[in-house]
């Protein structure tokens, strides 16, 4: 056994309580040992990070995003939804390499590993290529390819089903266990009804998760209605969608009838407030889904609608978001966000990731306390909310392995990962527009 120690900070308790405390960690197990408060005498470990003047947090869950869309960031903005995915996304999405997403794939994970994310949930294409940066990279996450059979025949659509169940079969366990899968019909209305009921229940009896968009926009609700005189999350759960190991994206135009339809089956909604906002999709009724029992994550989407894959700002942004949501400035409140952006996307993912203490994974991120927009420090748990960014992480941990020391990624070359970026995403845009 090998250990690491996070030494002399302050720590961030389950609770929301902060304490100067040791962490000390098992880099075998990837587990945390103990957290020794100040003054009780910290064992000695092999490795040491300086935490002094920060606070040590629970590394950050992207819990819903498509990471390689790094390539398409500030490709095409300003647009709603079905006009930016129809004019301008899908088509280029449509020129996409193995090599392309496993490019964008990287220089999203260097950006989440610099911004003190440590999991992320990804629903892409060539998730092959998805598994090999995370590897490299030491992050943790729970992947799935994105099946689409709008526009497809059958015998197509058939293997876009079959695809993704495979997918997350072959490669779960990956990453020695870092990655997870799931199964992800990308959502209600792109996904055709018969290959829902065909494939969903073979992810069941494999005991494969689920994950999809759903009431993303008003326009993906009224569909369903009219066809099925119900709401898209009944018509989902009519057939075997919802579970305790399923969880949604968005949840925008969601209504009391299906928050308490999620709350009984327990599955979770990652709320994405920034995309929403740029996109014009809504406001998430985020207060009143928590308040019946759901669980709720935060994830950025992919970087061509948000545009950046840092977990700070969409924290300030659910705040803020939630508030006018619920036109209650008590809404959504500090603690409620830094609790879905670690320990409630980690419950969604099915990781024992979010929590400091003893038993659970050593995902880890250290921040800087020592500036001036973190000065002075009354509440800890607002500064995270609405102060905090990025640029404060000081080192990143996963797994019980150093991601970054001192703001120097560890496990990527970060000047290779952005040139190879820039040169596939201008190649890309070429082939796309010629």
């Amino acid at each position: 056994m090998t250990t690491l120690k996070v030494a002399d900070g302050r720590v961030l308790r389950p609770d929301h309580t902060v304490e100067r405390a040791d962490v000390l960690v098992d880099q075998t197990s990837g587990e945390i040992l103990s957290v020794e408060p100040d003054g009780e005498g910290s064992a000695s470990a092999d490795d040491t990070l300086d935490a002094e003047g920060g606070l040590v947090i629970p590394g950050l869950v992207n819990a819903h995003t498509h990471v390689a869309m790094t390539l398409l960031r500030g490709y095409a903005d300003d647009k709603p939804l079905d006009a930016w995915l129809q004019e301008d996304i899908w088509p280029v999405e449509a020129e996409l390499t193995a090599e392309d997403v496993r490019a964008g794939a990287r220089l999203g994970i260097l950006e989440m590993i610099r911004s003190g994310t440590t999991a992320f949930a990804d629903m892409y294409f060539f998730m092959p290529e998805v598994v090999a940066a995370v590897e490299e990279s030491g992050m943790r996450a729970l992947l799935g390819y994105g099946s689409i059979t709008v526009g497809n025949d059958d015998e197509a659509a058939h293997q876009e089903m079959q695809d993704g169940l495979d997918f997350a079969e072959g490669y779960d366990g990956a990453a020695d266990g870092r990655v997870s899968t799931a199964f992800m019909p990308h959502s209600l209305t792109t996904v055709g009804e018969a290959y829902l009921r065909e494939y969903v229940p073979e992810a069941r009896e494999a005991d494969v998760p689920i994950h999809f968009h759903a009431n993303e926009t008003g326009g993906e609700v009224e569909p369903i209605v009219d066809d099925h005189g119900e709401r898209p999350l009944e018509y989902a759960d009519d057939i075997g969608m919802l579970a305790d190991t399923s969880f949604l994206a968005h949840g925008v135009h969601t209504d009391r009838t299906e928050h308490e339809l999620l709350a009984e089956r327990d599955t979770a909604v990652i709320h994405c407030p920034a995309s929403n906002m740029k996109l014009a999709s809504g406001m998430a009724p985020v207060q009143a889904m928590r308040d019946r029992g759901v669980t709720v994550g935060l994830g950025t989407d992919g970087a061509a609608s948000n545009n950046d894959l840092s977990l700070f700002d969409e924290m300030r942004d659910a705040a803020m978001l939630g508030k006018l949501a619920a036109d209650d400035a008590s809404a959504v409140d500090a603690d409620a966000v830094v609790e879905m952006a670690t320990q409630g996307g980690a419950d969604a993912l099915g990781m024992a990731s979010g929590r400091i203490e003893p038993g659970a994974n050593a995902d880890l991120a250290v921040l800087d306390l020592d500036r001036p927009h973190l000065t002075p420090a009354h509440d800890l748990v607002s500064h995270l909310t609405y102060a905090a960014s990025g640029s404060d992480v000081r080192h990143t941990v996963c797994d019980g392995q150093v991601l970054m020391r001192d703001r120097t990624v560890q496990t990527l070359d970060a000047d290779e990962v952005l040139a190879d970026a820039r040169e596939r995403a201008a190649a890309l845009i070429d082939r796309a527009e010629s």
